[in-house]
């Protein structure tokens, strides 16, 4: 009898030990990366941030645009986690400090405008819209899509026929048309179509999915980064992040339109990404870029309940926290810490602690 309460005691203790391992406190990471932020990156004074934690490198300036499309979504996942808080209004408050009246039509530049006149990328206002009309579905604050349909008149001025059809990446440079510009481009529009019902924005979407599929989705099943026009050749580079935005907009599309194909697409784009990018139990570097990929493995998962295939995104976070962080809980393979770094993280953590798996 002895022995067999050792046993137990012993079976008991290893399952114990076994699900404390298992178990992991999102809610602890994003409070120790947001407070680093806050602390690090935030320039209270003039309510804006930094892009690195390294003077020389920031070389007197404040953060470009770019890595508060990574906060601001971050932002809103934090909210989602923590409904009682408010952290997207001073990410808003940065971003509206990046806002340009210019001809042919208000956005955003790439740096804030009171220091330096720049240019407007479409991507970077697409992030913005994204994570602006999530915070709308989940708050129904008018003043969110206000901003998300004002940035939808200005990609309008980055479309033409040229190539036949898509976005443009930057303002004024017609020689590229951008996955990482045409993606994003698809998810505004959906977005603003489910709050609005305007077919319009649905033809939009559907449009320019099939004119990124046609010209940017590869042999291997994932998406090149961008096609030249007019010699409409390809740029074969890979990034994660631009099959997250595919992947979610075949999820998204289905969802709205029960067309299967849709979702067929999405799927082979997700066993495509795991089996191209996840190598030796790791993602390629750019946290920022996994944490695009990841939202669209997390609407697929709403759709197929495959829990399996979010697991080797589950686990690159993990090993991320434990092997990538420094002894300021700072994360980033490179002496000098990046925002986006930090707020990709977030958004990550964010994103699995609402994750409610069945």
């Amino acid at each position: 009898m002895k022995h067999l309460a050792f046993t137990l005691f012993i079976c008991c203790a290893v399952i114990s030990r076994s699900a404390a391992q298992t178990t992991v406190d999102y809610k602890n990471r994003m409070a120790v990366i947001n407070k680093n932020i806050y602390t690090v990156f935030y320039d209270k004074s003039a309510n804006l941030y930094l892009e690195t934690n390294d003077a020389e490198t920031n070389k007197g300036n404040h953060s470009f645009l770019w890595p508060l499309c990574a906060l601001i979504q971050a932002a809103n996942e934090m909210e989602a986690a923590e409904p009682s808080k408010s952290y997207i209004a001073p990410v808003m408050k940065a971003i509206d400090q990046y806002y340009s009246d210019r001809a042919p039509a208000p956005a955003y530049q790439a740096m804030v405008v009171k220091e330096k006149v720049d240019s407007r990328f479409y991507d970077d206002n697409e992030w913005v819209a994204i994570a602006l009309m999530d915070a709308y579905n989940r708050t129904n604050k008018k003043q969110y899509l206000d901003v998300a349909e004002l940035i939808y008149r200005f990609l309008l001025t980055g479309h033409d026929a040229m190539g036949g059809g898509g976005f443009y990446w930057e303002e004024g440079k017609t020689n590229s048309k951008n996955t990482c510009s045409n993606g994003p481009a698809v998810l505004v529009a959906l977005q603003l179509y489910k709050a609005t019902h305007q077919k319009a924005y649905l033809d939009t979407a559907v449009a320019t999915y099939n004119w990124t599929k046609q010209h940017l989705l590869s042999a291997n099943g994932i998406y090149y980064d961008a096609i030249r026009v007019p010699s409409m050749k390809v740029d074969s580079a890979y990034y994660t992040y631009n099959a997250g935005t595919m992947l979610q907009s075949g999820v998204l599309l289905y969802n709205i339109t029960k067309n299967k194909k849709y979702l067929d697409d999405a799927q082979s784009v997700a066993r495509s990404a795991e089996k191209h990018f996840y190598q030796n139990g790791k993602l390629p570097g750019g946290y920022w870029f996994n944490a695009v990929m990841l939202r669209g493995y997390i609407e697929l998962y709403k759709v197929d309940k495959n829990k399996a295939q979010l697991q080797f995104m589950i686990d690159d976070a993990n090993r991320t926290w434990t092997a990538e962080r420094d002894d300021q809980n700072m994360l980033g393979t490179k002496k000098v810490k990046s925002l986006i770094d930090q707020a990709a993280m977030l958004e990550i953590y964010s994103r699995l602690a609402n994750l409610k798996l069945d």
